[in-house]
């Protein structure tokens, strides 16, 4: 079970809705949503593309959809499109690329869209649907699959699921591959490291056509880019990553005090067989950020002859996002979830391989590898108008999380912030060119709901800033696939090698064919920085 579907499912407690009010009330905070969520124009649209840029964007590609306007998962950055091209083959990228630098359009490449802050797209520009791009081939003799960059986790963990796992994914099965590897994810193993770590190679196409291998010892600066660069140095097109056995894990839990989580890592850290590992924070408002439930996942020789259940879907859905969406409502709601994922949510953990004997306050529950990570998170999604939910993510230096949270905490109790779920995850040392952890940090996710007005947005930017501020006092950086909330003075105090990365950019990409909001947003404040010399490339070919 992963960390979100251990956080939102309240287990039996929410059998007495009527606390909720009547089934009117109830009814639309459980209700599957009908589509993508359209939040209305809470934030400006960009002005319209000009008549001539739009006549000469419905010519010749087999556009998915021409012009209109297109959204990510913030459901607020919605932005208009020369238009969306779904390639299935590397020859329709490079036609569409062609197209594209033929008429002096911006191109950006998208997965799932759940970065938040326009990194997917560009105004004006041409967007490359890469979830046509989703093949897996596993080679089983030398651990590897090799997938397309529009390849999920979920479909991933599904083609090689029993015998193997993923080594380093994120914490939910949803996202992409080639939108994974543009922001170095990270996820539940404190051991495997983000993404980058079990990368062998990428296979890319540069703004010419060109399609290179990059890999540690191959092509290793662009290498260095482009996990992490936000598709900003070429386009994904496919990628080889290790994957291990897919083990056997006891599931494990215990309730600290926030301030013991350093000296609770420690351990874990140094316990080889704990392969997995996350805590979540207390958001009901008298523990607020104090108590910490620890999740762990512990090997023994013993269980790895258990046979493993095929992956399924988790259920309950409706149930899963009534609690959500009821913990958004007011703080008594918020106290039940959290008083729920204590004393009842453990004992609904669905077992794949078996239940254990009984083990400290609750019971043991045997599963894959595969399982805790295998959750699409349906139930995090709604048509609820007037409101969305914003993902922030902080890496501090981990001698300084029980400070940075008494920092948070303080925060959110001045600004009154909504928060849903707070978490901790360990990450080591990344050393891409454009690294959220140049040394080894504890990272800190939040998820918070804001109403979807001019107010809403203005106290999100406001709650936003102050928590990058935070984060900066402490020695840490704050993770850029989010809201823009930030000025470019906070993002090179964040990231001072940030002058250096788009200089790299201007060199690998000198017309400045791929693009985004966010780079259009910040670049400019460090136009005057010179590009390097770009490296030679080896393996070089043009696109079939």
């Amino acid at each position: 079970m992963s960390s979100r579907r251990r956080l939102l499912f309240a287990g039996g407690s929410m059998v007495a809705l009527g606390a909720a009010g009547t089934a009117a009330y109830v009814a639309p905070l459980a209700a599957e949503p009908e589509g993508a969520k359209d939040c209305g124009i809470a934030v400006p649209l960009s002005p319209a593309l000009p008549a001539e840029a739009q006549r000469r964007s419905l010519a010749e590609p087999a556009w998915s959809q021409r012009g209109g306007t297109v959204n990510d998962a913030s459901c607020l950055s919605r932005t208009p499109v020369a238009g969306v091209i779904r390639p299935t083959s590397d020859t329709e990228v490079a036609d569409a690329l062609a197209y594209a630098r033929a008429r002096g359009l911006p191109v950006s490449a998208a997965g799932v869209k759940h970065s938040m802050g326009g990194q997917a797209f560009a105004r004006g520009g041409v967007m490359l649907d890469m979830r046509g791009m989703s093949a897996i081939r596993l080679d089983r003799a030398v651990r590897t699959v090799t997938v397309g960059a529009g390849a999920t986790w979920h479909d991933i963990q599904s083609a090689i699921h029993p015998d193997f796992a993923v080594k380093a994914m994120q914490s939910t099965d949803i996202f992409s591959v080639g939108g994974s590897i543009s922001v170095n994810a990270h996820g539940m193993d404190h051991q495997a490291g983000a993404v980058m770590g079990s990368l062998r190679s990428l296979r890319i196409m540069l703004a010419d056509g060109q399609i290179v291998t990059a890999s540690r010892e191959e092509n290793s600066d662009l290498f260095r880019h482009v996990v992490g660069g936000y598709g900003l140095f070429g386009i994904i097109l496919s990628a080889t990553l290790d994957v291990v056995p897919n083990d056997v894990y006891r599931s494990e839990r215990a309730m600290i005090d926030y301030r013991q989580f350093p000296e609770t890592f420690a351990r874990i850290a140094a316990d080889p067989a704990i392969g997995l590992s996350y805590v979540h924070l207390s958001t009901a408002p008298k523990t607020l950020l104090q108590e910490a439930l620890v999740y762990t996942y512990r090997k023994l020789p013993e269980d790895q002859g258990l046979a493993r259940a095929p992956l399924g879907d988790v259920t309950a859905t409706k149930l899963r996002r009534l609690t959500v969406n009821l913990a958004k409502k007011n703080d008594t709601f918020k106290a039940l979830k959290w008083w729920s994922e204590k004393e009842l949510e453990h004992r609904f953990e669905r077992c794949t391989v078996t239940r254990a004997q009984a083990m400290g306050d609750g019971e043991a529950c045997l599963v894959a590898r595969n399982d805790p990570m295998h959750d699409s998170v349906a139930y995090l999604f709604n048509d609820l108008p007037g409101e969305t939910d914003i993902l922030h993510e902080y890496f501090v230096p981990r001698e300084k999380i029980v400070p940075f949270i008494d920092g948070m905490r303080a925060l959110f109790r001045e600004q009154k912030a909504n928060l849903v779920n707070a978490s901790i995850r360990a990450v080591g040392m990344e050393d891409n060119a454009l690294s959220y952890a140049p040394q080894p940090a504890f990272s800190v996710v939040l998820y918070l709901n804001q109403p979807t007005t001019d107010a809403g947005d203005a106290d999100m930017a406001k709650l936003t800033s102050a928590l990058i501020d935070l984060c900066s006092e402490h020695g840490g950086r704050f993770f850029l696939p989010y809201q823009l909330h930030y000025t470019p003075a906070q993002l090179v105090r964040a990231y001072p090698e940030i002058g250096g990365f788009f200089a790299a950019k201007r060199t690998w990409d000198p017309e400045g064919r791929f693009s985004n909001s966010w780079y259009a947003r910040y670049a400019p404040a460090f136009a005057k920085q010179p590009a390097a010399m770009r490296p030679s490339i080896t393996s070089g070919a043009p696109a079939a």
